[in-house]
């Protein structure tokens, strides 16, 4: 099994959608850091499990200096952006996404 994984620092706003008062149900914005994990049996006719470029640009180029409330159809948590990027990206089988540097939350197929 080939596994790569690809780190991608991405900045954006969002607020979220809660049943209970929080700080984070107004706009704000962090400094994202996400680990995508790609994995397969077999590498591609150039030798890859998938480029990095096409993961970076999939990505960094929906996301990056965004209010995710804007680009995404769904409340984005931490928790649901990792789902959203593990089920966009081909061969993804975990992502990992860190909002600050004590909160990460990890999706995996």
């Amino acid at each position: 099994m080939y596994t790569v994984t690809k780190r991608l620092e991405i900045s954006a706003s969002h607020y979220l959608t809660l049943d209970y008062e929080s700080k984070c149900r107004n706009l704000h914005g962090h400094n994202w850091i996400i680990y995508i994990t790609c994995q397969s049996r077999e590498l591609d006719h150039n030798g890859m499990v998938i480029d990095f470029k096409y993961i970076s640009t999939k990505v960094k180029n929906k996301l990056d200096h965004q209010n995710l409330n804007d680009v995404l159809d769904f409340n984005p948590t931490a928790e649901n952006i990792a789902k959203w990027i593990c089920d966009t990206i081909p061969k993804c089988v975990k992502v990992q996404v860190q909002e600050s540097e004590g909160n990460v939350a990890i999706y995996e197929k």
